[in-house]
């Protein structure tokens, strides 16, 4: 049995040029002017800089509409001439079924040769035999960006069989291996934390200190990273001086020896701050980045052909196709600059509205004065959607006379304290952390007992709260933090 029905569905579709406000809004200063430059590039009609002539107004209004008024009919236009691919603004093309995250993002990266290239270099200073060159070639090419190398000596063997051609056994690949440690930095492809360190102290002049520095991470390092220190002091029959001393030394060491070289080609990213806030006679003084407001202007060069064709009296088919790619290229870098004013709008909007939000922590620098806000508090501030503050917040940093931050870090979520108030997190945080700062080492606060301690000043939280954010500052727990 057939069954018919009939079902509504409301749903709201944005315009391309609206996908495309969207999107300008979340590019941050130096991507906004990537994607200036890219619009310049593409749209004749489009120039940047102070118009010396009169602006672009009623005129061109005037013949548009009077061009419009003569009928056009598919068969007058070659649509192949002016919508080519190569003619249509981005804007045009694109759709809303991608996310962010897909959109193509410029990165600079460091120059210099890489890490291993380094290490190879090194090598060619020390005498090997061909069979030794190639282990030692591909054990370079093993060690990871920290400096270690992760993998068995056992798949080291079956690779080295399998992919170079190479033959050998375990007591060979470990003999290269010593060789390839001896390179510098000092711990380089060690294949485990404590055998890193032992490497480096190794390196050092021997003293009594680096011996028993050696001694307890060979015999005892599993101790030792748990801080047991009274264990330490027994076993190895010392002072407690003695085991402070030793510690030292390994405290000085390089546990990712690899970050240490300059050359390696971390990528690199240049914060340019989107705003500005400073304080002047005791009030929050906000400005945008002058490079978010370009100066740009219709060219008078186009609009001029457009009323050369208003003015002529015979209008042939080839004038028909010019006018269509003419108004299309005005359109275009009208509704741009349009768009670039409203998107120095809201992003002023948007900011004036956070920094007025949290006016105690700008004028103080406290962040125990910020207050609890989320995207909505913005939002329903400015009467704009949650998305739209979350473009702002998300990619966009300010410079204050604290520093540069990401806009969004200034947000968070609220709790109540004894008197009933909401708190920010962040307050939690911070004076958890000051908490922490000034703990007696020796016996470090548990999680427990800094939950009291959060009550005692009027943060009622549950020890696995105190847990929770104590991992988020990358705090570790009181038995690591533990000093002799």
């Amino acid at each position: 049995m057939l069954k018919q029905h009939l079902q509504f569905k409301l749903s709201q579709k944005l315009s391309p040029q609206q996908i495309q406000l969207m999107k300008l809004i979340q590019l941050p200063t130096q991507a906004f002017e990537q994607r200036l430059k890219q619009e310049l590039e593409e749209n004749p009609a489009l120039e940047g800089g102070k118009e010396e002539k009169e602006a672009l107004g009623d005129d061109y209004a005037d013949v548009y509409e009077e061009s419009d008024s003569e009928t056009i009919t598919a068969e007058d236009i070659n649509i192949d001439d002016y919508l080519s691919d190569d003619e249509i603004p981005d804007y045009r093309t694109k759709t809303s079924n991608y996310s962010a995250d897909e959109d193509e993002k410029s990165v600079p990266y460091a120059s210099g040769t890489t890490f291993n290239q380094f290490l190879l270099t090194q090598l060619n200073t020390v005498y090997l035999s061909d069979e030794e060159w190639g282990i030692a070639e591909f054990l370079v090419g093993s060690v990871d960006e920290s400096g270690y190398i992760r993998r068995p000596i056992t798949d080291i063997l079956d690779d080295l069989a399998f992919t170079q051609n190479i033959y050998t056994n375990e007591e060979t690949i470990l003999k290269v291996l010593h060789i390839v440690q001896a390179l510098d930095p000092p711990g380089v492809a060690a294949r485990s934390l404590e055998e890193c360190l032992i490497i480096q102290l190794k390196r050092k002049e021997t003293t009594t200190s680096i011996e028993l520095a050696i001694t307890i991470l060979d015999k005892s390092f599993e101790q030792f990273t748990k801080k047991h220190y009274k264990k330490l002091i027994n076993k190895h029959n010392i002072t407690e001086d003695q085991l402070k001393e030793a510690i030292s030394e390994i405290e000085r060491l390089n546990p990712k020896p690899g970050g240490s070289y300059a050359g390696n080609n971390r990528i690199v990213e240049h914060v340019v701050p989107d705003f500005s806030i400073k304080i002047a006679d005791g009030e929050l003084e906000l400005t945008l980045n002058g490079r978010n407001a370009p100066e740009l202007h219709v060219s008078r060069e186009y609009s001029n052909m457009l009323q050369g064709y208003k003015d002529s009296k015979e209008k042939s088919k080839s004038q028909k196709d010019t006018v269509q790619f003419i108004k299309q290229k005005l359109d275009a870098a009208k509704w741009f600059i349009d768009a670039i004013r409203q998107r120095q709008q809201t992003l002023f909007i948007t900011m004036n509205a956070i920094m007025q939000y949290q006016k105690e922590y700008f004028l103080s620098g406290d962040e125990r004065n910020l207050r609890p806000m989320i995207l909505k508090d913005i939002a329903d501030e400015i009467h704009m959607d949650v998305s739209t503050v979350s473009r702002v917040a998300n990619s966009k940093y300010v410079d204050t006379p604290y520093g540069t931050k990401l806009i969004k870090e200034y947000f968070s979520e609220s709790m109540k304290n004894e008197q009933g108030e909401d708190v920010s997190t962040k307050e939690i945080k911070k004076i958890l952390e000051t908490v922490i700062a000034e703990e007696t080492k020796k016996k470090p606060l548990t999680d427990d007992k800094l939950a009291a301690i959060l009550k005692d000043k009027g943060y009622p939280i549950a020890r696995r709260t105190v847990a929770k954010y104590r991992e988020q500052l990358s705090i570790p727990v009181a038995r690591l933090r533990k000093q002799i």
